[in-house]
């Protein structure tokens, strides 16, 4: 009952006067508490955060869409486009992109041609991010964005592949797959999948049932699957309230998996997440692979809302062992219920549960109820202490909004336009062009001499599958030999409440030996095949009670 309380509580303060939203607007203040610490980067960035990708240049890409007017930041040196999808705007000059240094906190904008609205994307294995499919003009272009450290440019930019794609592709999902190429699964009206780049064999649109048959009437809730390469090769695909196991060199399915209990809709627009739990014991003759989806709305709350009724969303997760022979749901009870979240992996394995609304779903101006307060979420806990609420935000992050991780380990946080325009008055929930980062209890303080520092390798080296490494590092207080692991994370691409691509891995490490009066050397193991490991940029993280060293950049082929 006193969850309840406080999240009706967090709703009713959007409903009074002025006075009580003052608080949440005060740019200045920076929220500390023990269950992380929130900080405002920067109150304009000029576009909203609608999709986000963390490079190998530790600079973030950014984009909203092409059709609503324009933005509050400038093309450079003058340029400007023909703008097709506005009827308002025909000749438009500003940026619907921006890269965000987080060395400078600083954003450079970008020039997209096309509409870039809902789209998909990942990161490939020379670390450019490929984006696919939007809306009008832009739901057959692929856009490739090369970060400046690739062509030793200042100002790289998007590079537009016009009928990139077979199909239109509008809220679908992308994955690297074993070999480096992508596969772009579903959309609106997309019953099918394709790849990038193309071969005389992919040059195709291959038909995937599963996808309309998961489609309901009018609400859809198949849109954005999660989409999760399996331990095996094959992909786990989720949509509405069912998953398949999926070979797609065959077309075929391998598995179909129990509905989830309760049967309501976890996919866009009700929408929960979902995040492959760290993958560990790489050696084993059988490695484990786990899913963990949370949130949504219950069936009809697209439909309700739009009608202005208000349904409670879901506090419920899923949690399903997907390599079983006989794989079973087991459900958690979230302390908030949560649409519209994000999950994003942290570097010891924990996920952080961060955005969303407690009643509706998503779409224009039809939630209700901002849930500030992130949730930490520890896999590895007893089922009745995996959850711990932490420190709230005072900026409602609700439609479009996003998170994703950066390499100190903060996360970043921006987003959030339930407005079919850019409106910053007279609506409840003005559009939000500010950047703010969110610090888990790692990063306090009280936790620096315990903090391990990576000596060796240098960030940005080359590494084979199944390659052994040696790892030095120093730690300056205390040091627990049993409590220092090695993790690898793939940086995902962030939008609508699904991360494309997040893949943690525990690298297999040996033992733990002093070198010097605070350094350590450890020698460890990297994932054998592009099944484990798909071939690209990793952040590699030394974790040492649960608090991780900044991040490195390492590059596995």
């Amino acid at each position: 009952m006193a969850i309840r309380k406080s999240v009706i509580f967090c709703f009713i303060i959007w409903q009074l006067p002025l006075l009580l939203l003052l608080p949440c607007h005060d740019r200045n203040l920076a929220y500390a508490a023990a269950g992380g610490k929130w900080d405002l980067l920067m109150s304009n960035i000029g576009i909203s955060a609608m999709h986000m990708q963390l490079l190998n240049d530790d600079r973030v890409v950014i984009y909203d869409r092409t059709d609503f007017g324009m933005s509050n930041i400038s093309l450079p040196d003058g340029k400007c486009r023909n703008n097709n999808n506005d009827l308002a705007l025909k000749v438009d000059c500003t940026a619907h992109s921006v890269e965000y240094d987080v060395s400078t906190n600083s954003v450079r904008p970008l020039m997209i041609q096309t509409n870039v609205w809902c789209s998909s994307g990942s990161a490939t294995s020379d670390g450019s991010l490929v984006q696919t499919g939007g809306s009008n003009d832009g739901k057959f272009v692929i856009r490739v964005y090369r970060p400046c450290i690739i062509g030793k440019k200042s100002n790289c930019d998007w590079l537009e592949i016009e009928n990139g794609l077979i199909q239109s592709r509008w809220y679908s999902t992308n994955h690297i797959l074993p070999d480096g190429s992508q596969i772009i699964i579903g959309g609106r009206d997309a019953f099918n999948y394709e790849f990038f780049p193309k071969t005389a064999s992919t040059n195709n649109v291959f038909n995937l049932p599963f996808l309309q048959q998961t489609n309901d009437p009018r609400e859809e809730n198949n849109l954005y699957p999660f989409v999760f390469l399996n331990v095996d090769g094959n992909l786990f695909i989720f949509t509405n309230n069912r998953a398949i196991l999926f070979d797609y060199t065959t077309n075929m399915i391998v598995k179909t998996y129990p509905q989830i209990p309760g049967g309501d809709p976890r996919n866009y627009p009700s929408t929960g997440s979902a995040v492959l739990l760290p993958l560990k014991n790489l050696e084993a003759h059988t490695i484990q692979a786990e899913v963990l989806v949370c949130g949504g709305a219950p069936r009809g709350s697209y439909l309700k809302a739009t009608r202005g009724e208000f349904i409670g969303a879901l506090n419920t997760c899923g949690r399903i062992t997907i390599t079983d022979p006989n794989p079973q749901w087991t459900m958690e009870t979230m302390p908030l219920p949560r649409t519209m979240g994000d999950m994003v992996i942290l570097p010891n394995g924990n996920v952080l549960i961060v955005n969303g609304a407690a009643m509706g779903s998503a779409g224009w101006e039809i939630a209700r109820g901002p849930v500030l307060s992130p949730v930490i979420y520890r896999p590895d806990n007893l089922p009745d202490s995996r959850f711990e609420v932490q420190n709230p935000n005072a900026i409602p992050r609700m439609y479009h909004s996003t998170a994703v991780l950066l390499r100190d380990g903060r996360v970043l946080v921006g987003g959030s336009n339930p407005n079919e325009f850019y409106n910053f008055t007279g609506v409840l929930f003005p559009t939000e062009l500010s950047l703010e980062a969110f610090s888990p209890s790692y990063l306090d303080s009280e936790s620096a001499n315990l903090r391990p520092q990576i000596i060796s390798p240098v960030s940005r080296h080359k590494f084979k599958h199944g390659q052994r490494v040696n790892i030095q590092f120093s730690i300056s207080g205390l040091v627990n030999k049993n409590s220092i692991k090695v993790t690898m994370i793939a940086p995902g691409f962030n939008t609508h409440s699904n991360t494309m691509n997040q893949r943690m891995l525990v690298l297999t490490n040996g033992v733990v030996k002093q070198v010097g009066k605070s350094s350590y050397h450890m020698n460890c193991l990297f994932p054998k095949s592009g099944s484990l490991a798909p071939p690209g940029y990793y952040l590699l993280f030394v974790v040492h009670q649960d608090i991780p060293s900044e991040g490195i950049w390492v590059r596995i082929f």
